[in-house]
């Protein structure tokens, strides 16, 4: 194999790579797990202020 060669077959290992974290991230099965994900950072607020309380 030339140089060539193996620079186009890591062309297509990259693509495929590429491809199948698409096809992960967008997939119907993962919404659940990134819909939770998106709060997380909400998640560690005191149960005062998500009242609307004062936590002095």
């Amino acid at each position: 194999m030339d140089q060539g060669t193996l620079q186009g077959l890591g062309t297509v290992f990259a693509f495929i790579a590429m491809i199948a974290i698409f096809a992960w991230a967008f997939s119907k099965n993962r919404k659940k797990d990134f819909d939770e994900a998106a709060n997380l950072p909400f998640a560690d607020e005191p149960n005062d202020l998500k009242e609307g309380k004062d936590n002095e």
